[in-house]
């Protein structure tokens, strides 16, 4: 087969680093077209006469579907064995959301089109971070997750983003920037197609048994309740973040859009430096301690936006260092998952972690937090924001560590300490 042949040309760390590029761009631009809605919805909310709580349901609508594709169509490529058709499918199909979301002319169209767009992504990070983890060395799971996730995720997704959408936005119209974020999906499915390999079967077996893929059975496993309890909370701030910080700043905190927008730009990038700098220390120092600092850290960007009244580089700084902390997703999404359960059920796990996010803290946070900032001001979504950093942060003191380094160290010291 040409696409076997042509990945199998590179040594193990080519290949490796070739994967590695192509499911960070294709990554990358999945989470542009999910935040497009974000920085868009000052010119979206305008146009289409939507309340608060509109937006916040169309980011509801969004995680919803993104929730269960990330579990369904997870088991289901661990349960035949296959990713590489399964990450291809949501290329696609969410590219084409995205030119779908432009041609809206309603909430419920609009409403309509994020909803497809969610289902197809929602299985995306889970199939790319078992197809990484497949390809990785142990030494780099941790780092290559992050920068999937990460790295590229944040580049394109909340850094380059704001730049050109609000700028096309501004320029010609809300619509033509959702046409456009859709044309790199389609470019890269046929990349990937190309140059990646299907992934080898894990070594036990080539299929998993249904009981083993149930949820039931995976969330008895300590780490993944833990994980999937995080990932409420983590997902909830950054979802409730992602909405509220824009239209704060451009509401009550008085920015213009070119201003607003650069800010969210240059905080766009801390997650990339954020998923990089965790990911490392956490392959060095433990997935446990690292989850648990930055985590918390996520709780300064709402705390900055309410009470900082300080010059705007300031506070940008302040952000950038807050928005640090979702470094951690790539952690409780991806690595420790798949570290507690193994290769074998890796999509499925990381799929039940980022399902139960998205349909807690991505669902019910948004719509909740618009009601409220309808009610009572868009300072009040920010305090949302914040309270769920913290109890993400305070859930992750139960994650058992799982990184072979660390746990080969600690056994170590443990048989040094019973022969001595």
């Amino acid at each position: 087969m040409q696409t076997a042949g042509i990945a199998g040309e590179s040594s193990p760390r080519g290949y490796e680093l070739r994967v590695l590029v192509l499911l960070g761009l294709a990554y990358g631009f999945a989470y542009f077209d999910r935040m497009a809605m974000t920085f868009l919805a000052p010119f979206v909310q305008k146009d289409l006469d939507l309340t608060n709580a509109q937006i916040g349901w169309l980011g509801s609508a969004l995680s919803a579907t993104w929730a269960l594709g990330a579990y369904f169509v997870g088991r289901w490529s661990d349960s035949i064995g296959r990713r590489k058709p399964f990450l291809l499918g949501a290329l696609v199909l969410f590219s084409l959301c995205s030119v779908f979301s432009g041609l809206s002319w309603s909430f419920g169209t609009l409403f309509a089109a994020r909803v497809v767009m969610g289902a197809a992504e929602g299985p995306f990070l889970p199939i790319c971070l078992a197809i990484m983890v497949a390809a990785s060395a142990e030494s780099r799971r941790g780092l290559n997750a992050g920068i999937v996730q990460n790295a590229f995720g944040s580049i394109l997704g909340t850094a380059i983003a704001p730049i050109i959408l609000v700028r096309v936005a501004e320029a010609l119209d809300w619509r033509w920037a959702f046409y456009i974020s859709g044309v790199p999906g389609l470019l890269l499915a046929v990349l990937i197609w190309w140059l990646i390999r299907e992934p080898r079967p894990a070594p036990a077996a080539t299929r998993v048994a249904a009981p083993a893929l149930s949820p039931w059975a995976m969330l008895a496993e300590r780490n993944i309740w833990v994980c999937s309890v995080v990932s409420c909370f983590a997902v909830g701030t950054v979802v409730v973040g992602s909405i509220f910080m824009p239209l704060y700043m451009d509401g009550p905190k008085g920015m213009e859009p070119k201003t607003w927008s650069n800010v969210m730009a240059v905080v766009g990038i801390c997650p990339a430096v954020g998923g990089v700098v965790v990911t490392w220390l956490s392959d060095r120092f433990g997935r446990r301690p690292l989850l648990i600092l930055f985590a918390f850290l996520m709780a300064l960007a709402p705390a900055a936006l309410l009470w900082f009244d300080g010059p705007v580089q300031l506070l940008t700084a302040m952000l950038f260092v807050s928005w640090m902390g979702l470094g951690t997703f790539p952690l409780f999404m991806g690595v420790i998952p798949a570290e507690t359960l193994g290769r074998a059920r890796a999509a499925t796990a990381m799929g039940l972690v980022v399902a139960i996010g998205e349909l807690s803290g991505g669902v019910f946070g948004p719509p909740i937090a618009g009601w409220l900032g309808d009610q009572y001001g868009l300072a009040v979504p920010l305090y949302v924001q914040m309270g769920l950093a913290i109890l993400a942060g305070l859930t992750a003191f139960l994650v058992a560590e799982t990184n072979p380094r660390i746990l080969a160290r600690s056994e170590s010291l443990a048989s040094l300490t019973e022969t001595g």
